[in-house]
């Protein structure tokens, strides 16, 4: 491994043991790294997760009752790295949409998992170096401005003007009374820095203002369709529904 490596904490998880026992085996060879655990289900995982300290998870894919893509939803997001390990290839795009770190293809070699958990090991080294999270934006002087990285440079604006923000393919798009803008910000950079009293994580790929919604339109997944003032639509996952529900005093 490389000279950055850190201590890791790994849980397995995939529902065929053959595949567990191949995994514990090339983790055996693997300095620095420590099995916590083996899961069968993504339920197992997340709860799992509660009780033991778990930095990285090799998750399969295709689980009974909670797939990988599910269960990855579902962890905090401040919660221990995921490395996808999977037979079908078709799903990497979705992974990365929803953070994995890596997508590995079974069967899972030694060198390929050194690879994902290099990869891990510096998303690690990145959290610890990052130090104390930032004031929220509300605590700080009203003559602040939102940075938002872009291809043109670093753009100060104004986050009362900022309607939402939406990833799309391997960007986020901001857009804000001024106009849209591609940024290079993650969404959890830009949730971490925008005021909290009113700004909503409405979907794991979109963050909203709702001081700019007019409307919320029910939908059959039990999630809203989020109507801004702006004329956009801006979906709201069943899991955030019951949120604002629970905020706006809805039954």
């Amino acid at each position: 491994m490389t000279a950055k490596m850190i201590p890791m904490r790994v849980l397995l998880a995939d529902d065929e043991l053959i595949a567990r026992k191949r995994l514990a085996r090339l983790l055996a060879a693997i300095d620095d790294v420590t099995v916590v655990g083996e899961c069968d289900s993504g339920v197992a995982v997340l709860e799992r997760v509660k009780e033991t300290g778990v930095d990285v998870v090799l998750l399969d894919i295709q689980m009974p009752n909670l797939g990988g893509l599910e269960t990855i939803a579902l962890l905090p997001e401040d919660g221990p790295l995921v490395v996808l390990c999977t037979a079908h290839p078709d799903h990497a795009v979705d992974a990365f949409e929803h953070g994995a770190v890596d997508y590995i293809l079974k069967p899972v070699e030694g060198a390929r998992l050194k690879k994902a958990l290099a990869r891990a090991a510096a998303r690690l080294a990145e959290r610890t170096d990052r130090g104390p999270v930032a004031p929220a934006f509300h605590d700080v002087p009203a003559f602040e401005r939102l940075a938002i990285r872009t291809r043109q440079g670093i753009l100060l604006v104004d986050p009362k003007t900022v309607s939402h923000a939406v990833l799309e393919g391997e960007l986020v798009t901001v857009v804000a009374e001024s106009g849209s803008y591609l940024s290079d910000n993650t969404l959890n950079e830009l949730q971490e820095r925008l005021p909290r009293d009113t700004f909503e994580r409405v979907h794991r790929r979109a963050i909203l203002n709702m001081e700019h919604v007019t409307r919320l339109e029910p939908l059959d997944t039990g999630g809203f369709l989020a109507h801004t003032r702006g004329g956009q639509c801006i979906e709201v996952s069943r899991q955030a529904a019951r949120e604002l529900r629970k905020r706006l005093r809805l039954r």
